[in-house]
Formats: structure tokens, C-alpha cells, sequence
């Protein structure tokens, strides 16, 4: 067993193969290590087939990947790491990519589990959830998102009490207790239409004027490219469709990413709100008919916040509490 989850494969006396899956936090992540282990086949091999899931867009790298501190035996001496690791999804790729008895036991469980899936309408080991159980699960994990960023942040922020307000009246507006229908958080946008295409440099022109507010020389100082990556990102498609289909969708991921990339030495959740309100200014959804604004600036603090406090495994909780809010913030 490790801190992140385990996959033990073996075989039952009737010759079948039966997986054993081990969860933490309610999702699995494998580092190149132990998915080498899991399918029997060489690092090398491995990675090969990672950098082909990721180079063909068959899954987003920023996505389905995340860095853990990890604790190594280095000649006698305890090291701390951060090391790269990788969800169910990626998992699940390489399970029917790779060429060996492992492999082949990985697939004909996951065929298994998939046709019990079609057939009941649940995984084997789902059975108990039905999706209004689902739903409340997820709205109450955002709850306690924005929760743990007002214990962490409040200190710093002259309206905390703000904070406490909007939870309040987004769990009121979703009504998730007694009405299903009501409760769903969204997980698309309204606004779809073809996007404002935003660059690097016009972003970096945002950083420039933002950080003559900032007393910090390292304001808005680049450690790496993962800045530009983040913009792409929200422009990439899949099969000829848009993997973020709705301005919503495009911004909420643009402000996860940056905030979650950490490209700068300094300054990267005030960057990452700016880009965010200029990206909803120039697709022309920040602005109402009455001049009021979309999102306003506590709000605005509290999603960024809240990405900044979020754990990897929480990504998609997060990205579909904000497309919430810019969905019912946009019918008012």
C-alpha cells in the first residue's frame, strides 16, 4: 500500500483476473514507479506510451497530472521530492496500451467492470451512490473548499464575512437539499460562441500595467513557460470539438491554470484574476446591459482562493463550483 492508492492484480482459482483498487481521498494517482510495477513492463516503456497519450490530445496533461511531495531513500538519507504522478484516467490508457500478461489481466478487469457499468448503470463497487447522493457529495466538498480558504486567507482580507455570505447564498441558490433538479452544479457554460483568441504578449502587457500597483521586483517574474501553456490550453480542441466549449468553460479553466501552475515568482493569484477579467471583458460577458459587473471583486477572491487552497484530486469540483457561479451570475 502508498500514500496515493494501489492497484493489486490477481488471480482468482477459477483462472479469472481480479483487481484490487485502492483509493486515496477518493481518487487514485500512480507514479511512473509504481504504473511500471502495475504492467510489468520497463520505465521506459511506460513513458513512451504517456508521452503518446499526451502528444495525440487522447488526455489533457494538465489535467490528469500532478506533483506530490515524496519522501525517498537517498543513500542512506530521507529526501523530499516532488514527484510527478497520474490519475485513473491516464492509468486506464496505458492498462490498454501496454503488451503483457499484466496488461492483458488490467484489461479484461477494466472490460468487466465496464460492461457491469453498461448493464446496471453502476461499477461494481458503486453500487450504493445514486447520483442525488453524487451532487450533494460534490456541492458540500465545495463548500468546504470555500471554507478552508476562508480559515487560511480570512486573516489576511478586511471583509471575510463576504466570504461566509457567498457560501451562503450559493448553497441556497442550488437548493441541493430538497430539490435534485435545483441542485446540480453546472458543468458547462451558457456563453457558447466562438472565442476571442487572447495572447501571451497581450497578457504580459496586463502583467506590466498591473505590477506598477505592486511594490514586489519579482512581481509578474517568469520561473518557466507553463504561462503561455496555460493560455493555449484553453484554446485546445479534441476530434475537431473544443475541450472547453463555453466562455465560461475557457475562463474558468484560464484562471485554474494559472493560479495552479505557479509560473511566477510572485504575484500569480492577482495575475491570474486579471487575465480571468480580461478574458470575460473581451469575449463581452463581464459587462452587463446596466454597466454591473458579471463577478465582483470578493467573489472573485474567493474562487481564486479557493483554487489556490484545492487539492489536484478537487480540480473538477472547483472548475464546476466557478462555472456555477459565472452561469448564475450571468442570469441576474
Amino acid at each position: 500500500m502508498n500514500n496515493k492508492g494501489e492497484i493489486v492484480i490477481y488471480q482468482r482459482e477459477d483462472g479469472k483476473a481480479e483487481i484490487s483498487v485502492s483509493l486515496h481521498n477518493e481518487s487514485l494517482w500512480l507514479n511512473l514507479n509504481q504504473i511500471s510495477d502495475l504492467f510489468d513492463r520497463d520505465k521506459s516503456v511506460i513513458s513512451r506510451h504517456l508521452r503518446n497519450i499526451f502528444e495525440t490530445g487522447e488526455l489533457c496533461r494538465e489535467a490528469t497530472v500532478a506533483f506530490f511531495a515524496t519522501v525517498q531513500n537517498e543513500g542512506g538519507r530521507h529526501v523530499e521530492r516532488q514527484i510527478e504522478y497520474f490519475n485513473l484516467d491516464v492509468i486506464l490508457s496505458v492498462g490498454y496500451r501496454v503488451n503483457s500478461k499484466r496488461g492483458t489481466q488490467f484489461r479484461i478487469w477494466a472490460n468487466n467492470v465496464l460492461r457491469e457499468y453498461l448493464m446496471k448503470g453502476y461499477a461494481l463497487n458503486e453500487k450504493r451512490l445514486s447520483e442525488r447522493e453524487k451532487e450533494l457529495k460534490t456541492l458540500k466538498a465545495g463548500i468546504q473548499l470555500l471554507e478552508r480558504s476562508i480559515t487560511s486567507q480570512a486573516p489576511q482580507l478586511d471583509q471575510a464575512k463576504t466570504f461566509v455570505n457567498i457560501i451562503s447564498d450559493f448553497s441556497k441558490g442550488l437548493g441541493i437539499i430538497d430539490d435534485y433538479d435545483n441542485g446540480k452544479l453546472d458543468s458547462k457554460g451558457l456563453t457558447e460562441k466562438e472565442a476571442v483568441l487572447i495572447t501571451y504578449e497581450e497578457c504580459k502587457h496586463i502583467i506590466g500595467q498591473t505590477k506598477d500597483e505592486f511594490n514586489s521586483p519579482l512581481f509578474g517574474k517568469e520561473k518557466d513557460d507553463s504561462f503561455s501553456s496555460s493560455i493555449g490550453q484553453i484554446y485546445q480542441t479534441f476530434g475537431g470539438k473544443e475541450l472547453y466549449p463555453s466562455i465560461e468553460e475557457k475562463a474558468t479553466m484560464l484562471l485554474y491554470l494559472i493560479v495552479k501552475n505557479h509560473s511566477f515568482i510572485d504575484g500569480n493569484k492577482r495575475i491570474a484574476a486579471a487575465v480571468f477579467l480580461y478574458f470575460l471583458n473581451i469575449n463581452g460577458i463581464l459587462y452587463s446591459q446596466d454597466n454591473t459587473t458579471l463577478i465582483d471583486g470578493n467573489t472573485l477572491a474567493a474562487i481564486t482562493l479557493m483554487i489556490a487552497e484545492s487539492n489536484p484530486d478537487e480540480m473538477e469540483t472547483v472548475k464546476r463550483i466557478i462555472i456555477s457561479i459565472l452561469n448564475r451570475d450571468g442570469k441576474s
